[in-house]
């Protein structure tokens, strides 16, 4: 199944929480913090939102940085993704 985000949504997919402390001390789920790098996986189109234009400046690949609850999460195909809105995104990770 494919995913198509609108105007200026894009389609993000969390990294892998950390199961282990830096001291080797293993982590449960409940215990682990909720990442907030993700990879981006599809972008929207941009266009008009609000009366204002929006030119998007993500591309798919992209490693960034969210709050840890902004967006809507879905689940699709057993993956978990989130859909947030470009200005969502606090930074780029390079």
């Amino acid at each position: 199944m494919t995913i198509k985000p609108l105007t200026d949504r894009v389609l993000i997919q969390a990294e892998k929480a950390e199961e282990t402390t830096k001291s080797g001390i293993v982590l449960t789920s409940a215990a682990q913090e909720k990442p907030q790098i993700s990879r981006v996986i599809a972008v929207g189109p941009g266009g008009m939102v609000d009366g204002k234009e929006v030119v998007m400046q993500l591309k798919a690949g992209d490693r960034v940085i969210t709050g840890k609850y902004t967006g809507t999460e879905v689940k699709i195909d057993g993956e978990e993704y989130t859909i947030v809105r470009q200005s969502d995104v606090l930074a780029v990770v390079e």
